[in-house]
């Protein structure tokens, strides 16, 4: 499977031009053979010195078939025991650059915490890399952002796409399920993600893009029927979920930002991430995000139907809660980084008055959302990780994150917008 990127950049009925970084994508079996004819072309004759940057599983699965089609590649093998994408991370890997030299293309082998830190250097050494993706694990492979906890912050970092993504079903459809199960979870996320912007849109005339949205809900579609495949291992279903989470990450390309891919989940996610509440867990991403998902999904169900039944009001205003981030964000640095976040306060943005005159519009998106009980479903099917429990966290984490998460960053999601809401605290404990 090639995906047409150029098909991405067809003038839209949106009326904006979007812009893809990417240069080629390929899904299939044996693709990793194709990485010294790709270098080949005219285009990337110029690239000399390539250093690939692995960890020591990911050189097992893929890094070490890149060492020997590509002989003088100069290899970084980091160590996985402790390995994320912050500043730690980051110094780690450069230090190995920095031995090296210069180098005019880097090839990063491995899943989202390799290409963070890759795309994080290649963006600083103003240098392309090359993407071959050992796991369906994050939609995050052709980001143009670095997702990074710096210095115990959530932070999003400008950096680089890859301009090639050579995605070798051999490689990925044998990389263990937990990791998998992450990289549908992460997928199944943008169910609240859509219905986030959607309801946004709504409400605020934020710009939004309903061919993005389209492409979105059909990875969706094709997902769900990929379900039971990918517990059996079959090809086409591993394809199909590669080419969803590619597909996610060309859609906040063609958007210019992740609003299409990124909602009330994954700000659920970034607030465990952060270890506000808790201390540090030993999930992925993709896991956090699923958690998210069921938790944000059982939230909106039960606000629609309280909008339905009609027996509430609305605040006129709904300020930042200060004291609550206060209260919560005690690290200097992250209070900061926190107030600066919720300045000015994007609900002033909102007239009150709409959540009343659109609640049809708001049931109809919340309703495109699959229940808590159905999301849990599917990803039972993967054995994904699916509830608070799961995350070692008690019930309470609940209401305490559905209050808090909201402010990690400055978007409008409906989990923000419920605090309008009469009926605000009743959801929250669902």
């Amino acid at each position: 499977m090639k995906i047409e990127v150029n098909e991405f950049t067809k003038p839209c009925s949106c009326g904006q031009k979007h812009e893809i970084v990417v240069d080629d994508i390929i899904i299939e079996a044996g693709a990793i053979k194709l990485l010294p004819e790709i270098l080949q072309r005219d285009v990337y004759g110029e690239y000399k010195t390539l250093a690939m940057i692995s960890d020591e599983n990911t050189y097992k699965a893929a890094g070490k078939q890149v060492e020997n089609l590509l002989p003088g590649i100069k290899t970084i093998i980091l160590n996985p025991d402790n390995l994320h994408a912050n500043e730690h991370g980051v110094e780690i890997c450069k230090e190995e650059l920095d031995k090296i030299g210069d180098v005019d293309l880097m090839i990063a082998v491995g899943s989202g915490t390799i290409h963070d830190i890759t795309r994080y250097h290649a963006y600083n050494m103003h240098i392309p890399f090359f993407s071959v993706p050992t796991a369906a694990s994050v939609d995050g492979f052709v980001s143009t952002v670095a997702a990074m906890t710096w210095k115990g912050v959530k932070k999003s970092f400008t950096a680089v796409s890859p301009i090639v993504v050579v995605a070798d079903t051999d490689i990925f459809k044998h990389a263990p399920m937990r990791l998998t199960a992450s990289g549908v979870s992460d997928l199944l996320g943008k169910y609240t993600a859509l219905a986030d912007w959607k309801i946004t849109h709504a409400l605020d005339d934020e710009y939004i893009c309903d061919r993005i949205c389209d492409l979105e809900y059909k990875a969706l579609d094709s997902l769900i029927e990929s379900l039971d495949g990918l517990a059996t291992g079959e090809t086409k279903a591993y394809e199909d979920l590669m080419y969803g989470l590619l597909l996610s990450g060309l859609a906040m390309q063609m958007t210019g930002n992740s609003r299409p891919a990124s909602g009330a989940e994954h700000h659920m996610s970034h607030l465990w991430e952060m270890e506000v509440l808790n201390d540090y867990i030993d999930y992925y991403h993709g896991e956090k995000v699923g958690v998210g998902l069921v938790l944000a999904s059982k939230i909106y169900h039960k606000a629609a139907d309280m909008i339905e039944a009609g027996n509430y009001t609305v605040k006129d205003k709904m300020p930042v809660e200060l004291d609550l981030i206060k209260k919560h964000f005690v690290k200097p640095e992250m209070l900061e980084k926190m107030i600066e976040e919720n300045t000015p306060n994007i609900l002033d943005q909102i007239d009150s008055e709409k959540l009343v005159e659109k609640q049809n519009e708001i049931i109809k998106y919340i309703r495109e959302i699959p229940t808590a009980d159905e999301l849990t479903a599917m990803l039972d099917k993967v054995k994904g990780v699916k509830s608070l429990e799961d995350l070692g966290f008690d019930p309470s984490y609940q209401k305490k994150t559905a209050r808090l998460s909201p402010y990690v960053r400055d978007r409008i999601t409906f989990m923000r917008l419920l605090k309008f809401y009469s009926f605000y605290e009743e959801v929250l404990e669902c």
